[in-house]
């Protein structure tokens, strides 16, 4: 990772620390779906208290990454300074590399108001080292979020990339099964869950947190999901790098 990345990745940073209420929205809903959805159901059971606080750490990813590359990046795309740091001789991969950086700060910081209700509002329990492993698979899992951020990102405009990733959040999270743990939701929804990215990135961290069995149709629809949607990405980037030399 070069000098130059971090230095990108910070400023990005300090232009998000200006925008207050953006960084708030996205700390918000997934805690606030944890208090209303989970704490109520889930006061004499640890375990599902757990895999259900696992399940809006993958929503709180969803969402950031969906919100903060998907609209972060469509909005920067319509600014002056933009197609300046096009001209800088820094590369495609320090522009590319610095918003997945700040998208992987964001995402991790939403998640506190997550880890912070579940420890003072549930019975969710978890070792340190159980912690640790869900800090890494929580990035991995990241990784189909990122790049559908950042497709929409580059291939929209702003207004439209705003209604696209509100249109998509709400039914990735039904349809995963986010909003419970493990076999809370309707049947029809655990008919199609295998086949959506959420529930893949869902059974890694229930898995991680908690005792839980993976089905592998999961895990091969997350990788299929995760590969499709960053050829897209990359498709999405190049497409708007030809359009501003062109």
């Amino acid at each position: 990772m070069s000098s130059l990345t971090l230095v990108h990745a910070r400023y990005q940073l300090v232009e998000l620390s200006r925008i207050p209420m953006a960084i708030i929205g996205a700390a918000f809903f997934p805690a606030a779906s944890l208090f209303f959805f989970v704490v109520p159901n889930t006061k004499d059971d640890p375990a599902g208290a757990t895999l259900a606080t696992a399940s809006m750490v993958v929503f709180a990813a969803m969402i950031s990454n969906l919100f903060g590359h998907g609209t972060g990046v469509a909005e920067d795309r319509s600014q002056p300074w933009d197609p300046y740091t096009r001209t800088l001789p820094i590369g495609p991969a320090v522009r590319f590399g610095s918003r997945i950086i700040t998208g992987l700060a964001m995402m991790l910081f939403s998640m506190f108001p997550v880890v912070i209700v579940a420890a003072f509002f549930t019975p969710a329990t978890i070792s340190p080292v159980r912690f640790l492993l869900a800090i890494g698979v929580v990035i991995i899992v990241s990784v189909p979020f990122t790049m559908m951020g950042l497709a929409i990102g580059y291939l929209l405009s702003t207004k439209a990339a705003i209604a696209t990733v509100q249109l998509v959040f709400l039914p990735l999270a039904f349809a995963g099964g986010l909003l419970g743990g493990p076999g809370e939701a309707p049947g029809f929804i655990e008919t199609i869950a295998p086949f959506v990215p959420t529930r893949g990135s869902a059974e890694l961290m229930w898995a991680t947190v908690g005792d839980f069995e993976i089905n592998p149709v999961s895990i091969v629809s997350l990788v299929v999901w995760t590969a499709g949607l960053a050829a897209l990405a990359f498709y999405a980037y190049q497409r708007d790098e030809g359009r501003r030399y062109h």
